[in-house]
């Protein structure tokens, strides 16, 4: 894990940057993904971690996947801070949430 940070800082923080920006632009909506897709989309995200954990991927892909979840992570991380911050910013302070 520390050498995918060390070198490709550049790529996690272009994906927590792109992440902040998408969290701050976007509109919460009540509702979201249905419970079927929720749980379908999770075991799919829980599978490639166990796949990655396990390193049943040798070379490239396992290289790879590895890159790509931790960039998932840094992606969501930067989407819940923007849209924390929007939250500061924007919201009224006798408005109902």
């Amino acid at each position: 894990m520390a050498f995918l940070v060390t070198f490709h800082w550049g790529w996690l923080l272009g994906a927590a940057l792109i992440g902040l920006g998408m969290g701050w632009i976007s509109v919460v909506q009540r509702g979201g993904l249905s419970t079927v897709a929720f749980r379908r989309s999770l075991a799919v995200i829980l599978a490639l971690v166990v796949l990655s954990l396990t390193h049943l991927l040798p070379g490239r892909f396992g290289y790879g996947l590895d890159l790509g979840l931790v960039m998932f992570g840094a992606y969501l991380i930067g989407c819940v801070v923007g849209a924390w911050l929007r939250h500061l910013v924007v919201s009224r302070p006798g408005a109902a949430n």
